[in-house]
Parts: C-alpha cells; structure tokens; sequence
C-alpha cells in the first residue's frame, strides 16, 4: 500500500475520525469545512491539472473560504484527464469505467493510496447493508477482481466480502461464462433447506438477466428470513430497462427478498465513496418505514445544484447531483455528476440521468477544464 506524498498528519487524522463516526451524523460544517478546505489546498499543491481548472474558475485555496466554493470537476472530465495526485504507475488502483460501445472512451480513477477507500467502504456498507453487525454468506453476480481488474465495483464487493462474507461466500459471474446460473440456483436451493441468510450482490441489470433465466425455467425460492439483495447501476445501453417497483416485485416474487430488504446502492468510478438506500437500515435499526432515499455518510456533502448555473436550487427542487467526498482525497473531492437528484430527509432521491446534450453547467466547466489543461502543458 502506498502513502500519498506530503499530506498533513492533522488532514489524514481528520479524516480517519470521520470514517470512523456513526453513520447518520454528519461532521458538523465547520469541521467539514475545515477538512474540505485542507484537503483542496494539498490536491492544489499535488494535482497539476486540477489546479490550472481552479485557477482559470478563479476559486484557489488563496480565495476560497467554505467547501461549498470548491470547484468541482465533472465526471466527463475523467476520460479526458488524468486527475490524480500521483502518476497511475506509483497508485496502488486505477479504476475505469466501462464504456457501453466498443470505442466509448472509458473514465479513469486513479487511487494513490486504496486505505482511504477501504476505510470508507467498510463503516458505510456495514451500517447500511448488513447493519446487524453478524457475518453472513453472500453470493456475487460480479465478475471478481482477478478478471476486472480495474472495476471498482468488483473492488468494492470483494472487500465486503473479505470483512463481512462467511467462508461460504462465493462468485457466481465470470467474464468468459456469465452468471453461472445452476451453480446459485443450487447454491440457493441448499441455503432455503438449511435456514442460511444470505446476501446477493450484483448489478441491476445482472439481476434482470438471471431472473429471467430463472423465470423462464419455472424456478423461484423462499430464502430464509434476514436474506437480503444488492443492487446497483443502471441499465445505459442496455437492450432493456426495468423500473424500481417491478425489480423490487421481481426479487419478492421469485427470491422472497421483501422491498425492505432491497438496497439499492449508487456509486461510482469518479468516487471512493457509496450511498445506499436506507430502507434496511431503518427496518433493522430504527425498526420504521422512512422515506425513500440515499444516505449521505458523515464525510461527504452532496448538493443539488441548477444545470446552468450549478448553484444549489431551492429545497424540494430537482437538480444535478454535485458530491464532496473527503474520501476522494487522492484525486479531486468535489465532482459535479449529470445525475438528476432531489434532498430528501438529509438524504437524496436519484431521479435518473440528465437527457439531451450535456446540461450547460456541466459543459461550460469540461470546457474551462480542457483549456485550462491545454494551456498548463503547451
């Protein structure tokens, strides 16, 4: 594992005791704020190209003063730059995207120092995915680590695995074969006869095409009470798109999974941290109903902001989601998605991607980026 270069003891402290603080309490801004702005004055000193984007915005640590000022870098800008505070040949991940045609430009994340993501996955996907706090085994419909390498959602589950996953756990995908479909549904005929809770992990549209199979084939199971499902990503460029409600039905139908029981998680390359809905947690901690929506961990901010203008839109407006992650530290914290999203109960509701040509915020921001880039190198 490498160490980032020159980062302030108090920065990494800081940090390590944000990761460390009940889910659902977020820093108070004032130490949000303090770290925030720490941390973009040291990815200013180490992330040159990041750097000439803040100057040309005219936003530097000498001007800025609270996080929310903080440039922040869409994600488009991440096939086309390489954002990070060391070279990809001295970090210890580099991530990508996956494009969704053969020459689609893929998005890079590199990750100098991966510690900092671990120590912001694990409190996360434990309050919110298995908030119980007891291992359990769980089965992957993701490729592992050795055939995706650089999918950081293969990284993610084989974390949680390694830290929550019984020796029972196991991956049922590969790249060559797929899911390996009569393998987990023998796997899960055997957890239904011996009362093994388990967890499944995959992306919505693996769920889709296994539940088909399984449709198709007249089979269904009644998993033991406590099994729960994971699931994330959209279904962009796919053949077929499936709402919330009829997965949900679907998983209910076929696997005995309830609704509650279902969490949805939204992430992505550009960040080291993930969001989950809190329908499992509220059901098994604060045993009620809340309101649909994505937790916000302790250290991040996420702000619903105008396409044009990027600033935040009135309470109960929708807007893009724009993210402060203390946990992209190796990169750029602040990210300006073209998701559409609306606050909720302290959290967010995804609404979708943004339709069209890129909103007017986002564009104008890659195009200050690039030249600011182009200027820096030439």
């Amino acid at each position: 594992m490498s160490e980032l270069h020159d980062l302030p003891d108090t920065l990494g402290a800081g940090l390590d005791a944000a990761f460390t603080r009940p889910i659902e309490h977020p820093l108070p801004d004032a130490e949000f704020n303090a770290l925030a702005l720490a941390a973009f004055a040291w990815q200013c000193k180490h992330n040159r190209h990041y750097m000439a984007f803040c100057e040309r915005r005219g936003r530097t640590p000498a001007t800025v003063t609270h996080w929310s000022d903080i440039p922040a870098v869409p994600t488009a800008a991440f096939r086309e730059v390489e954002l990070a505070c060391a070279s990809s040949g001295e970090a210890d991940a580099v991530f990508r995207t996956s494009g969704t045609t053969a020459d689609a430009r893929r998005g890079t994340h590199v990750v100098p120092d991966i510690g900092f993501y671990h120590r912001s996955l694990i409190p996360n996907f434990a309050a919110m995915v298995v908030p119980e706090g007891r291992p359990m085994t769980m089965y992957s419909l993701v490729p592992p680590p050795r055939d995706l390498p650089d999918s950081s959602l293969s990284h993610m589950i084989a974390t949680a695995m390694q830290r929550f996953g019984t020796r029972d756990s196991r991956w049922y995908a590969s790249v060559a074969g797929g899911i390996d479909h009569d393998a987990l549904v023998r796997a899960l005929a055997d957890a239904c006869a011996d009362g093994m809770v388990v967890c499944l992990l995959g992306t919505s549209f693996s769920f889709v095409h296994w539940t088909d199979a399984m449709r198709e084939r007249g089979e269904h199971h009644r998993l033991p009470d406590g099994s729960r499902l994971m699931d994330t990503g959209g279904f962009k460029g796919r053949s077929r798109e499936v709402g919330r409600d009829e997965l949900r039905a679907t998983y209910l139908e076929l696997l005995g999974i309830p609704p509650t029981h279902c969490v949805n998680e939204y992430g992505m390359t550009e960040l080291c941290s993930q969001f989950y809905d809190a329908s499992l947690r509220d059901a098994v901690i604060r045993r009620r109903r809340g309101p649909d929506r994505k937790v916000v961990p302790p250290w991040v901010r996420t702000d619903v902001v105008d396409p044009t203008t990027l600033e935040p839109v009135p309470a109960g407006c929708e807007g893009l989601l724009r993210h402060t992650d203390l946990a992209n530290i190796g990169s750029v914290i602040a990210v300006q998605t073209e998701d559409v999203g609306i606050a909720v109960d302290g959290g967010f509701r995804v609404l979708g991607r943004a339709t069209g040509a890129r909103p007017r915020g986002c564009s104008i921001a890659m195009d200050d980026l690039l030249e600011a880039v182009k200027r820096r190198t030439s």
